[in-house]
Formats: structure tokens, sequence, C-alpha cells
């Protein structure tokens, strides 16, 4: 079997490329075995402001004109709904906390977003003693949906392989790829936190942090905008509800907790006060890096192999921006920008797998 690119691992990361392969009418084949579930289980929230510091987040705006067509082309081809929109709601704290929002609802990058006015309304069952900060143009990818569909469709197209991948198995000797029955020109690892295991790459500074989640219902509440006071509470529909997120920096099992559990329990006591039940508790591991910015490039020594990791917790917003140009750097030599570059940190511990 002769593909023109492998891809490893099917997580956002994994789908965004793939998609960029598919519109450029390349070959390729996709290695997944559902190691990682950060991507589905993560909350999927798309919003262009910090909310702890109501600052601008990275590249929000470039990112968005990317993403947000991206899952309207996903949805038209698949037919399903995968983006809900909404606005988001941010409980002041204190009076403090409103003049800096009003403060930064005055700058250029944010204007767009953040509403300069408090709003007073209340909600039953929510606690607001000093209102709320509006941000529009916000909303929810159901990542764990659209993964499943896609996973489906790409099936349908015999590109997909549900088993890990050997990298001992993997033989650079030619210049190009031999991988078992298949010739490639170039791989492409998509592994998230998977990336630890991969010797070609490990050496890299990823910081991942464990992140746990609750699906609740809370009949008595009726809110259909994503609520953000110490944890977020996401509306998912017929009352149900998404809590998070918990920051584990030493956990790495991906087994949900009793700690995590009653700190998301406490965070949502100080803002709702209306009875719920558990659902659901879930948990992944985000692919953060040290300094907060996506892994992208290819290997110093193995040129064939290329990495796409690093996402961290904005993924639904990040990965199709950076598979396009992952892709133009790979097929036409345009050069990262160097905050991306995995190439920022060839001089700590390079590995010559």
């Amino acid at each position: 079997m002769e593909v023109e690119y492998v891809l490893v691992g099917f997580g956002l990361a994994g789908l965004a490329f793939a998609t960029v392969l598919e519109e450029q009418q390349k070959s390729f084949v996709v290695f997944e075995d559902a190691s990682q579930t950060s991507s589905n289980v993560a909350g999927g929230v798309y919003n262009p402001v910090v909310l702890k510091r109501f600052t601008p987040v990275w590249q929000a705006k470039s990112q968005l004109e990317v993403a947000l067509p991206f899952y309207q082309k996903w949805e038209e081809k698949l037919g399903k709904t995968y983006d809900h929109k909404f606005d988001t709601y941010r409980i002041f704290s204190a009076i403090e906390e409103q003049n800096n929002w009003f403060l930064a609802a005055d700058k250029p990058l944010l204007s767009p977003y953040m509403d300069s006015k408090v709003i007073w309304e209340t909600y039953p069952g929510l606690k607001s003693k000093y209102g709320f900060g509006k941000l529009q143009h916000t909303g929810r990818i159901d990542t764990k949906s659209l993964l499943s569909d896609c996973k489906t469709y790409f099936e349908s197209q015999q590109v997909m392989r549900y088993e890990s991948f050997d990298y001992e198995a993997l033989d650079l000797s030619s210049g190009e790829v031999t991988y078992k029955d298949i010739k490639a020109k170039r791989v492409v690892f998509c592994e998230g936190y998977g990336m630890h295991q991969n010797p070609f790459f490990k050496h890299l500074p990823m910081q991942e942090v464990k992140g746990e989640l609750l699906t609740i219902q809370a009949p008595l509440l009726e809110v259909d905008f994503l609520v953000k006071a110490a944890v977020f509470l996401l509306p998912l529909g017929n009352h149900y509800y998404k809590v998070g997120a918990t920051f584990h920096w030493k956990d790495k099992s991906l087994a949900t907790t009793e700690a995590g559990k009653k700190e998301l329990q406490n965070k949502l006591a100080s803002f709702m006060t209306v009875p719920y039940t558990i659902v659901e508790q879930s948990a992944g591991i985000r692919p953060t890096v040290k300094d907060r910015r996506p892994l992208l490039g290819v290997h110093p020594k193995h040129t064939q192999l290329a990495l796409f990791n690093g996402l961290g917790t904005r993924g639904v917003m990040i990965a199709p921006k950076m598979a396009q140009e992952l892709y133009q750097h790979l097929s036409e030599g345009t050069p990262l920008e160097e905050e991306i570059d995995l190439r920022r940190f060839s001089n700590k511990g390079e590995s010559q797998a």
C-alpha cells in the first residue's frame, strides 16, 4: 500500500490534518488506538477572551476565522450540528472585577466580544451579587460526536486503522517511510499526551495537565448560556450541563477521582443553588506545552517525521489553523512561526531516535 501521509492519532489535531489532506487530494492512512481521550472529553468551548484576566486569547481572531468555517463544512458534509452557539456570562465576584471588565471592553481586540454593560438580570439558581459580564460570539463544538462521526466517514473512505502504532516497525533508511505493508512520504504524529511514548519526540517539554469534568442534570436551572465563575457551567440542552474543569499536574492517569468530583462540586456550590444529579464524570490529559504554544514541525534528523501537538485547552480553536500551517510547511516549505515551531526547543535534549 502506498500513500503520501501516515497520521498517528485521531483527536482534534488528527481530524484537522486529515481534513486538509482530503481537501488537497492527498492520500493517507490513519492509525488510531483510542489511548488518548482529551478531545473526546473536552468541553469544546471556543472563546476569544481569557476570562480570568480579561485579556485576548492568543491569535483568537485568525483562529476563529479558520475554525468556524471548518466545523461548518463538516456539518454540511455529514448533515449534523456540532457548533452550538451561545453567549458566555462571567459572574463578577467584586466591584473591582466590574471595573476591570469595563477597561478591557474598550480595547479594540476585545470590544467586538465584550458587552460594556453589567448584566443585572437575575436567574433562579445562580448567585450573582455583582452581576454578570456578557461575552458574545462564543459557543461549543460537540467534539465527541464530531470525532465519532468523522471516524465513521473516514472508515467509509477505507483510511482508518484501529491499532497502536509500533515505532520499532518504522523504517526510515530509504529517505522515505516504510511501515509494515505501507510506503509513505511522511508520518505526522498527532498523539497528544501519547507523545511521551514516542521515541522521536518524547524529549520535547510538554507539561500536560489532567482535567476532570462532571455532567449534571439540574431540572430547576433554566440557562441557555455558559456561566463562568469558579468553574464553567456549560449548557447541553434539556437541563443537562457540563461542569469543569479541574487542573491536576501530578496525576497522569485517565481515571476519575473522588477528589476531582468533590472539587468540582464545591466550586459549583459557590454560585449555583439548585439541586442536581451527577450523570457522568470524565477525565482526560490536556497536551499543554510549558510556553502555552503548539508544537509543530519536523524531526531534526528524520525529516520524514512531523509533529502536530501541544493544542492545550483550546484545541477546538487552534487545530484547524495549525493544520493548515503545518501542511503548508511540509508541502511547500513555508516557514513556521518561531513561537509554534518545535525547533524553539532544539537545544534541549534532542532525541536522535
